[in-house]
């Protein structure tokens, strides 16, 4: 395996070349001499060539010297400009965001935010990525994602920004037709719609709200999908029931279209985070301000008659 460039000894030898002298490269960088002169017999040896000639009194480069001064000066230039600019980036919000977040609350809440948080930092720009399957953030290179779940314990910096209610909801024509489900165990005689990502795909869990008495019921019924969004027109005609969080059906539930069933009955609590990978120092300036406007944004309420908790 190639041994990687010395880039020290040639961002010295550089500084060398420039002033002519073994002090005031050492002067110039916070050096000693002593450590300045190492160096370049470091990269002489490396190379295998001399690449200047001194004495207590002369000082020349030689051929080959001159020719890798230029380049290691244009090397240290471009270290430096690119050192500079990620200094900038991560003091003023500018470059790029890779952002994930779920298909339904990003459809509908995420993207419209984003145009105001543009306006406001013009300097920065935004891939966002929507769905709901779990990305992996690291791997994928995401900055920072949001997430609706009941998180486990991950090497990722979570921030909770509100709950996210969810119940089960049916059409009026639905119960009309099939009749009202009192008690959990009432479901598996019903037509019930599954979400493919609940961590129980093919059953839901209850847990009454005054006993404490907590049930599973499977699931019977004529579709499944992965985006809870795909089943609410089904559940507006009348073909089943679902369970529906609550930025997706406080609109058809306030309106009438919709209505809640067993609302003494919860399923498991789950919550909007605002997720970004753990460790690795302070976060860009364009990060932060991404992850700063979608918090104030979303604990605050979202549509008439939200209560955020």
């Amino acid at each position: 395996m190639a041994k990687l460039p010395d880039l020290e000894a040639l961002a010295i030898f550089a500084k060398v070349a420039e002033t002519q002298s073994f002090s005031g490269a050492g002067e110039a960088l916070g050096l000693s001499k002593a450590t300045v002169s190492k160096a370049v017999s470091r990269l002489e040896e490396r190379l295998g060539t001399t690449l200047l000639h001194r004495t207590s009194r002369r000082f020349a480069l030689t051929e080959t010297g001159r020719q890798l001064a230029a380049r290691a000066a244009a090397m240290t230039a471009e270290a430096e400009s690119a050192e500079c600019e990620a200094m900038d980036q991560a003091v003023s919000p500018r470059g790029l965001v890779r952002l994930a977040a779920p298909m339904s609350f990003g459809m509908a809440y995420v993207a419209p935010a984003l145009p105001e948080f543009l306006a406001r930092h013009p300097d920065v720009s935004v891939d966002l990525h929507l769905s709901d399957e779990v990305i992996d953030l690291v791997g994928g290179g995401f900055d920072c994602a949001l997430r609706i779940a009941a998180l486990p314990d991950s090497s990722l910096t979570a921030r909770r920004l509100r709950a996210v209610r969810r119940c089960i909801v049916a059409s009026p024509s639905y119960l009309a037709q099939r009749g009202r489900p009192v008690r959990p165990e009432d479901l598996e005689r019903h037509s019930c719609l599954g979400y493919a990502y609940l961590p129980t795909a093919n059953s839901w869990r209850l847990t009454n709200v005054v006993t404490g008495e907590e049930a599973t019921v499977r699931l019977n019924g004529p579709l499944r999908a992965n985006n809870a969004d795909a089943l609410t027109h089904s559940v507006l005609a009348g073909l089943g029931i679902a369970e529906q969080p609550d930025f997706i059906h406080w609109k058809d539930v306030a309106e009438g279209r919709l209505e809640p069933i067993l609302t003494d009955w919860n399923l498991p609590a789950i919550s909007l985070h605002l997720v970004s990978p753990g460790g690795g120092g302070p976060r860009p300036a364009r990060v932060s301000a991404l992850m700063d406007f979608l918090a104030a944004r979303f604990a605050a309420p979202l549509w008439p008659g939200d209560k955020v908790e």
